[in-house]
């Protein structure tokens, strides 16, 4: 049976996919250019593609829940929704953690490699609203700084890899240096999974046989500026908010699972009985209106 199971979710996850790339298409190559056509401002143009973006990949994120391929638990969905104007920093644990949190969280880009800039798929849409990586460091800084100065969010992932769990990569001193320059708060996001889903080479036709469920916790804002003021120095200040983004993502959630007794990051479980314990994230299996999620 599971093996069936295993198999019918293979076909979703190729299916979903192919619908994927086939909005990206319509998407970068008919809907993003007549947006170029009706705004002139290069502020409105920007925040025109986000918001396409934010909202066909919430409905995507969405579908994903309603075919049961994953299952999301937010601990604060008002929390996540509302961040603004904000240097983002999430855990790494599959490929599609950016749709996801691109589809809840509006006015937010990301930092993608070089290679999707330049497929024939993806390039409209990346070269439109998204960073690119490995650029150089003072195009890189300008940038930043414009969006940041638009009021748009900036989504890192600081590992530069994907990672399990149970797993506490390098942060790299990038997203310190990004929130030093743009003088914006660090908000980080724990995300995690309870299995392997499109994990680094793994085969897409490994999707389980049960829903993935991506655990989302929301954690307080580092306050950039005061952290500059107290650590004058710039390579002491880059040193401290790479620490502070480390605990943030790592440390916490390590002590948590040590004081159970257990050596995980583990989201806490949802027993779906009683009154709501404010540690508990809320399941989505199922689409909910849109101002539930």
């Amino acid at each position: 049976m599971n093996k069936f199971i295993s198999i019918i979710r293979t076909f979703l996850v190729f299916i979903s996919f192919v619908v994927f790339g086939i909005g990206t298409i319509i998407m970068g190559y008919i809907v993003f250019p007549l947006n170029k056509r009706m705004y002139k401002s290069p502020e409105k143009l920007h925040k025109a593609y986000l918001n396409l973006i934010n909202k066909s990949w919430y409905f995507f994120v969405r579908a994903l829940c309603f075919i049961r391929l994953i299952r999301l638990e937010i601990d604060d969905i008002n929390k996540l929704r509302n961040i603004k104007n904000s240097i983002i920093v999430s855990t790494h644990p599959s490929f599609i953690d950016g749709v996801i949190l691109m589809a809840l969280i509006p006015d937010t880009t990301c930092f993608v490699a070089e290679r999707l800039a330049k497929n024939k798929i993806t390039k409209n849409i990346v070269n439109s609203i998204c960073l690119v990586s490995h650029r150089p460091l003072e195009e890189l800084k300008t940038n930043t700084k414009k969006m940041t100065d638009e009021g748009f969010n900036i989504l890192i992932f600081p590992t530069g890899i994907r990672h399990r769990k149970n797993e506490y990569p390098k942060i790299r001193k990038g997203a310190s240096l990004i929130a030093m320059n743009c003088k914006k708060n660090i908000v980080p996001i724990v995300m995690y999974t309870d299995f392997d889903f499109l994990y680094i080479n793994q085969p897409v036709y490994k999707a389980g046989s049960k829903p993935v469920t991506y655990s989302i916790f929301t954690k307080d804002s580092i306050d950039v500026e005061k952290i500059m003021q107290t650590y004058p120095d710039s390579v002491d200040c880059k040193r401290e908010l790479t620490k502070l983004i480390s605990m943030e993502l790592y440390d916490g959630f390590a002590e948590k699972s040590k004081n159970a007794g257990k050596k995980s990051c583990a989201a806490p479980a949802y027993s779906g009985k009683g009154a709501a314990n404010p540690d508990t994230p809320r399941r989505l299996s199922t689409p909910v209106s849109a101002d539930k999620l």
